[in-house]
C-alpha cells in the first residue's frame, strides 16, 4: 500500500474500507459522564491485517464496538466501505452488520443445541439465504478452517480449539468485508492460541476481508503487520511492522 488505510477493495471501490475521523463515545455512569473514546482518526484499508491493543479500560473493546456497529459514535465519523454509518437506520445498520461484518470473540458463543454445522449457518440464513445456498457456505467455511469431520457434532463434543475454529467458519461463511476478533486466544492455551491466530490469518488473506483484533497482549499484537495501541481513549501509537505471514 502507499499510504497507510488505504486500498483497493474486492469490488474495485478505492479508498479506505473503514474510516473514523474525530469519534469520541461517552457513556453516564453513575451520573458522571465517562469518555471510553476521545477523538480517534483511524483508516484501515481492504485486506488489511492490525491488532488494537491496551490494557483493561483503553477504549479497545469500545472502538470494535464502534466498527462493528454494535454502537454508534457520540461525536464525528465513520464510514464503512464508504457508507456514512451515521445516516443508517438501526435496520440498515443490522442488514450491513450481517453482510459485511463478521464477529469472533474470546468466549465462542455457539448455540448448544446446534451442530457446527448449524452454527455456521444461522447468520446466513438471517441474511435470506435459502437452505440451499447456506448449507453449502457453512460447509464450505467449515472445511477451510480443517473441520469438515466435526460438522456434525454439538458444542460440548469439541475442544477448545475447534470451538474457535466453528466461530471463525461462522464468521467469514458469508465472506464478510471485515473480521473483528475480540481476545480471540485469550481462553486457549498457547499452541491452539497460535495454530487460531494463523488460521484467522489465513481465511482472512484468502477471503480479502480486513482482519481487527483486539488483544492486551503485545506478544500476539506484533504477529499482524499493524499495531494500534489504545490508551485512556485515545490512539498513542500506529506502528507498522512484525507479522509472520506479511
Amino acid at each position: 500500500m502507499s499510504e497507510a488505510g488505504v486500498d483497493q477493495g474486492r469490488d474495485g471501490a478505492a479508498g479506505p474500507l473503514i474510516e473514523l475521523r474525530g469519534v469520541t463515545r461517552a457513556f453516564q455512569v453513575a451520573g458522571e459522564r465517562v469518555m471510553a473514546v476521545r477523538g480517534v482518526d483511524l483508516r484501515v484499508g481492504h485486506g488489511e491485517a492490525l491488532a488494537i491493543v491496551g490494557p483493561s479500560g483503553s477504549g479497545k473493546s469500545t472502538m470494535m464496538n464502534l466498527i462493528g456497529l454494535l454502537d454508534t459514535p457520540s461525536t464525528g465519523h465513520y464510514r464503512l466501505a464508504g457508507v456514512d454509518t451515521r445516516a443508517l437506520s438501526p435496520q440498515d445498520k443490522a442488514r450491513l452488520r450481517n453482510q459485511d461484518i463478521g464477529f469472533v470473540f474470546q468466549q465462542c458463543h455457539l448455540l448448544a443445541s446446534l451442530t457446527a454445522q448449524q452454527n455456521a449457518q444461522l447468520p446466513l440464513l438471517y441474511r435470506g439465504l435459502s437452505q440451499r445456498a447456506s448449507l453449502e457456505a457453512a460447509r464450505a467455511a467449515l472445511a477451510a478452517v480443517g473441520l469438515e469431520h466435526r460438522m456434525a457434532h454439538r458444542p460440548s463434543e469439541l475442544s477448545g480449539g475447534e470451538k474457535q475454529r466453528v466461530a471463525i467458519a461462522r464468521a467469514v461463511a458469508g465472506e464478510p468485508r471485515v473480521l473483528l476478533a475480540d481476545e480471540p486466544t485469550g481462553a486457549l492455551d498457547s499452541a491452539t492460541g497460535a495454530r487460531v491466530l494463523d488460521l484467522l490469518r489465513e481465511v482472512t488473506s484468502a477471503t480479502g476481508a480486513a482482519l481487527l483484533m483486539i488483544t492486551h497482549d503485545m506478544g500476539i499484537a506484533r504477529q499482524l503487520p499493524r499495531q494500534i495501541e489504545m490508551r485512556d481513549g485515545v490512539i498513542q501509537g500506529d506502528a507498522a511492522g512484525g507479522g509472520r505471514h506479511a
